[in-house]
């Protein structure tokens, strides 16, 4: 995305990363997006092509300065770009030698963090919204009712730590139902 003065003005117009050259290019340090300049990094071209998959060869010493920068964005990215090289020394040494704030390492350990997927008694991804169905009468727990065997669930919730969980409303009350117990809807 194109850079803002903004952007510009708090790298002191050089790439944050390697400090060497101008900047190009706002990069969003993932999960989150270009919406606001807290969440953007001022990169060069070759650091750009390097974060996007090109050889990097030593050039990722650089981040032994950059890992200080006051921005949590920039502390976020090179700690990420940090860790995916931990297994070289020189890299572990510097990940090793400074102390973020717990948002900012969660921030950027965050890519490598699969998300649970949630799947129905057929193997079916189940998704946040979805409608489904009940394969065989459940007795609701904490309720004085039993869910039938075909009882349709609308608009599912993902039980975000466990994957073998969704909550629904059944009989206008909210309840965890086990996904072995279910099947996606059409």
């Amino acid at each position: 995305m194109k850079i803002s003065e903004k952007l510009k003005q708090r790298a002191q117009d050089l790439c944050e990363l390697c400090t060497t050259e101008i900047p190009t290019e706002a990069y969003a340090v993932s999960p989150k997006n270009n919406d606001l300049i807290e969440n953007e990094v001022a990169v060069c071209t070759t650091c750009l092509a390097i974060i996007e998959g090109k050889e990097a060869g030593n050039h990722w010493q650089c981040l032994a300065g950059s890992i200080w920068n006051t921005a949590p964005s920039v502390q976020a990215l090179s700690y990420r770009l940090l860790y995916e090289l931990k297994n070289k020394e020189w890299a572990n040494e510097i990940l090793t030698s400074v102390e973020l704030e717990e948002p900012v390492v969660t921030w950027a350990l965050s890519a490598f963090i699969k998300s649970p997927i949630h799947v129905d008694s057929n193997g079916t991804e189940l998704l946040n919204g979805d409608t489904v169905v009940l394969t065989q009468g459940l007795n609701v727990k904490g309720a004085n009712f039993m869910a039938p065997k075909g009882t349709i669930v609308k608009k599912i919730h993902l039980v975000a730590d466990n994957p073998e969980q969704i909550e629904g409303k059944v009989n206008e009350q909210t309840i965890v139902l086990l996904t072995k117990y279910l099947r996606k809807s059409n």
